[in-house]
């Protein structure tokens, strides 16, 4: 355990890009100390720990899955091992299989189904199950899942991603309802800027996308990781009164019909 064990500190799950390390960077900048994950881009994971570290605390790469149990175990054993506490958990490792056309169902099989929700259901209960006693130890302990619109409006990469996003909003306020007083979030972003969506989209369909609801929604806008990680900050910081919700953050893209 090192000396800045006063610090308080967080495990961000996919850690290494877009959103968590978006998160990873603005706790860090408010004096956070931060552990995060990522399931093989540890050369990215690495850079982040330098970006944090930056800002004079404390930050560690894990390479875990949370898809599997035993790695959520150690990442939080890990976590205690070098600073004894942890006061939040940011749920942000995800996955998808890229089928936008929803009635395209042979786009999609069982095993489909089951790894996103490996990734994006049992993943975060299994992260929130190990850290719970722990996180009952601290004076403002709480978790922000990352959702998506798709699971409020059933859009997005695919029909697999859209119910488990379902899932996980539906889990959150399960969660919020009986873990108390630990708080349970969710933050459901919009279009996210960024190399994830334009990867799994290619170039022209991304941009396209992005120049259409750019067009279309009422602020005009599609969101960035920045700004989806001042949510979760909000949520883990500010509104500390707040449990059980699902915040949109997609420029008002869930009100088009």
């Amino acid at each position: 355990m090192t000396n800045n064990e006063s610090s308080k500190v967080a495990i961000v799950t996919g850690g290494s890009r877009g959103v968590g390390a978006a998160t990873a960077k603005l706790l860090a900048s408010k004096g956070w100390n931060v552990t995060i994950t990522c399931t093989s881009s540890m050369e990215d994971a690495n850079e982040v720990v330098k970006e944090c570290e930056q800002f004079g605390v404390e930050s560690l790469a894990i390479k875990a899955d949370v898809s599997e149990n035993k790695d959520c175990v150690e990442t939080v054993e890990k976590t205690l091992e070098k600073w004894g506490r942890i006061d939040s958990l940011v749920n942000n490792a995800g996955t998808t299989k890229f089928v936008f056309n929803h009635a395209d169902l042979d786009g999609l099989d069982a095993d489909d189904f089951l790894h996103i929700y490996k990734v994006n259901v049992v993943g975060p209960f299994q992260m929130v199950k190990a850290c719970k006693d722990t996180l009952m130890k601290s004076e403002n302990p709480s978790v922000v899942n990352i959702s998506s619109i798709a699971g409020i409006k059933g859009i997005g990469s695919s029909l697999a991603y859209a119910s488990s996003k379902g899932a996980l909003n539906t889990m959150t306020k399960s969660m919020a309802r009986n873990l108390g007083p630990i708080r349970v979030n969710a933050i459901c972003p919009g279009f996210i800027q960024g190399e994830w969506l334009r990867k799994g989209m290619g170039d022209e369909l991304y941009n396209a996308a992005k120049d259409n609801l750019t067009s279309s929604t009422p602020l005009k806008l599609t969101v960035t990781p920045e700004q989806v990680a001042l949510g979760i900050y909000n949520f883990i910081e500010i509104s500390t009164v707040v449990t059980g919700e699902t915040m949109l953050m997609d420029g008002g893209h869930h009100l088009i019909i």
